[in-house]
């Protein structure tokens, strides 16, 4: 069935930004949109300029324009691809002309580039409308986590990442419980809080029916608990922001915070997901509904 929502970002406005990646690398355009969750993009479309500026169309074509929550998150990739073009210290920053016409362009749509950088404005559906948000009463600390996990890993901040990462699996976490109408003591660790989460939509895998009995689902439910509690472990062993520290951290790259991010990320999404879905299990056993087959 065609799809007549509108794009909330137009395809000239997603062109200017486009236009500016001839000077960054492939590896880097890879790394600006899959820090965002965007699937890697292996076969380039017909050349629309150089090989970085095609190679970053690749990724826009993949892109939902009328889904907020892709949107969301590849306006994060525009703020950070384009960072540079908002630092007065740098001396090969283009022409103000094309930075305003980008800016124009933007503003037709709804959003202003502010003076550091940022995208503001827009369609609100942007903020509140994501899907895996809709079971849960107040998103806003959730995207407050996602906001703040977005800036540490375009920062280059490792702890912060893993920091940020561990916060947001314990505040999804909590925020299920309360939906489900659990009491919390305000005292229990991240391992209680994943374990009594699943156990509350149930989707642990000792309790798991319907087709997330099966074996397969049972091993990544499984799995995806012991991922969920191995970041909050890194985060405690010291490598992430929470705890004063008496030794400077060392070891950490890109590619630790992208894991702990992307490991929170796998969870807590499965999470939601779940308490939205009116055929899930827990949904199931309060409306008398046999979800078995």
């Amino acid at each position: 069935m065609a799809n007549h929502r509108r794009e909330l970002v137009s395809r000239r406005a997603r062109d200017a930004v486009r236009d500016f990646m001839s000077g960054t690398t492939l590896g880097q355009i890879d790394e600006l949109w899959q820090d965002e969750l965007f699937a890697p993009v292996f076969d380039d479309p017909e050349p629309v300029g150089g090989q970085r500026v095609t190679h970053f169309q690749g990724y826009l074509d993949h892109v939902d324009w009328t889904d907020p929550s892709q949107v969301a998150r590849a306006l994060r990739v525009f703020e950070a691809a384009l960072s540079w073009l908002f630092d007065p210290t740098n001396e090969y920053r283009p022409g103000a002309e094309r930075v305003e016409r980008m800016r124009r362009l933007f503003r037709r749509d709804g959003y202003e580039w502010t003076d550091e950088g940022k995208i503001v404005g827009g369609p609100e559906a942007v903020v509140v409308e994501d899907p895996l948000l809709a079971g849960i009463t107040d998103p806003a600390v959730i995207l407050e986590h996602l906001d703040r996990i977005s800036r540490a890993v375009r920062h280059g901040d490792p702890a912060q990442a893993i920091g940020s990462a561990k916060e947001l699996i314990e505040s999804t976490a909590k925020l299920v419980l309360r939906e489900r109408g659990e009491v919390l003591s305000g005292r229990e660790e991240v391992p209680d809080l994943v374990r009594r989460a699943q156990e509350a939509l149930s989707v642990h895998p000792t309790q798991a029916g319907g087709p997330d009995a099966a074996p397969s689902v049972r091993r990544i439910l499984g799995a995806a608990s012991t991922v969920a509690t191995g970041v909050a472990e890194l985060r405690n062993a010291g490598y992430g922001t929470g705890h004063g520290h008496d030794a400077v951290r060392s070891g950490l790259g890109a590619r630790h915070a992208r894991l702990a991010v992307n490991a929170a990320k796998l969870w807590c999404e499965f999470i939601l997901d779940t308490l939205s879905d009116e055929r899930a299990p827990w949904h199931a056993k309060e409306t008398g509904h046999d979800q078995a087959r």
